[in-house]
């Protein structure tokens, strides 16, 4: 049978976290970024739920708590990202919320 060449999931909308850990917290300096494909420039950020105005960029540093999600023509909304406003939180990595995936841990300055 044919295959094509890259999986259906891969065309999906994804939001990365930076730094890498669950839940995200303002205090991190946290920065979102929208991967997927499409042109980057064609990004349109969500705010709880309402269209916002971060459009066109591909990634940014957040400054409010919130949920955010990301859009790219054709493909879809990404899932959603929580960033809280809370200094008293138990983080884990992002890695270590995929059950079955090896993570290595480093430490950040």
């Amino acid at each position: 049978g044919w295959c094509p060449l890259s999986p259906v999931g891969a065309q999906t909308t994804q939001l990365l976290v930076e730094p890498p850990w669950m839940p995200a917290v303002l205090w991190d300096r946290v920065t979102l970024t929208c991967q997927g494909l499409g042109t980057a420039g064609a990004t349109t950020w969500y705010k709880d739920g309402q269209r916002w105005w971060q459009e066109g960029l591909n990634h940014f540093l957040v400054t409010e708590s919130g949920t955010y999600m990301c859009d790219r023509p054709g493909r879809g909304l990404s899932p959603p990202m929580t960033v809280l406003n809370d200094w008293l939180v138990l983080q884990v990595p992002v890695l270590t919320m995929l059950e079955g995936d090896t993570a290595l841990l480093g430490h950040g300055g």
